[in-house]
């Protein structure tokens, strides 16, 4: 479906570049921008957020986390004209969601879309989004949601950023489970080919999946940053602590929390 609207697209990180990539493929008119320079690969760049989304229908934001966003917001609401769409697409949680929603000027209206998969994904299309909000906007976002993946909505304000908060959370913490499975393993002698099969063949096939993929690209300390959006969960909270035990694995893939998936700077 192509996108009619002039659209902005803010942040071109892991994620978000291989996001902007796909819009660019559909919009009429696609403008990006991102705070580190130079990472526009041939999109049309503004040199600030405010002109990234002047004059744009839909503003789409994919940034880090919850202080990224609240900052790179305020350089931007402003210049919101009203009748405008903010499509939230990162990870922050609907506490942070709530906030920013708070904050919109007078007819501007926003989803909350953050994303399940890894950079493969972005780029292909293939994501899972985690889509909330009033049933018009939803309408209004969908043709640049669906470019980017299968669109689940959840309900009303908010809901697509708790559900990722949900399935996020599991995912890293049964992955972190399974790392620490492994570990021990190896303390009691198991042959790790052993165990492995054995964890894969039964109901965490898809956690073993997931532990030993090769092309993911979703760095530890931002899964221990999406564990952290869920406000106090013991079992959440005891995954983050042990993903953040070790700061050299701080920006490899989730993967490496399995003892035989680490690779330690030379």
């Amino acid at each position: 479906m192509e996108i009619t609207e002039r659209t902005a697209f803010l942040g071109l990180g892991r994620m978000g570049l291989p996001m902007a990539r796909r819009l660019a493929g559909a919009a009429a008119e696609l403008t990006v921008w991102n705070r580190t320079p130079g990472r526009a690969d041939g999109l049309t760049a503004a040199a600030t957020p405010a002109e990234a989304v002047h004059g744009a229908g839909v503003v789409v934001t994919m940034l880090a986390d919850p202080a990224a966003v609240a900052e790179v917001a305020k350089r931007f609401l402003p210049a919101l004209e009203p009748g405008t769409l903010w499509i939230e697409m990162s990870s922050i949680g609907p506490r942070a969601a709530a906030e920013l929603r708070a904050q919109l000027p007078y007819g501007v209206a926003m989803v909350d879309a953050p994303v399940l998969g890894s950079v493969g994904p972005a780029a292909t299309g293939d994501l899972v989004v985690y889509a909330g909000g009033e049933d018009a906007d939803l309408d209004r976002a969908q043709p640049v949601l669906e470019r980017l993946g299968r669109v689940v909505r959840c309900g009303g304000p908010g809901t697509g950023a708790a559900l990722k908060v949900v399935v996020i959370g599991a995912v890293v913490t049964a992955v972190t489970a399974v790392g620490e499975a492994l570990a021990v393993a190896e303390q009691l002698g198991v042959p790790d080919e052993l165990a492995r099969g054995a964890l894969a063949a039964g109901p965490l096939a898809g956690v073993m999946a997931r532990a030993t993929a090769t092309e993911a690209d979703f760095p530890i300390r931002l899964a221990a940053k999406d564990l952290a959006l869920a406000s106090g969960g013991p079992v959440f909270e005891a995954a983050r602590t042990a993903l953040l035990a070790d700061p050299a694995l701080a920006e490899q893939d989730l993967s490496a929390i399995v003892p035989s998936r680490r690779h330690r700077p030379a």
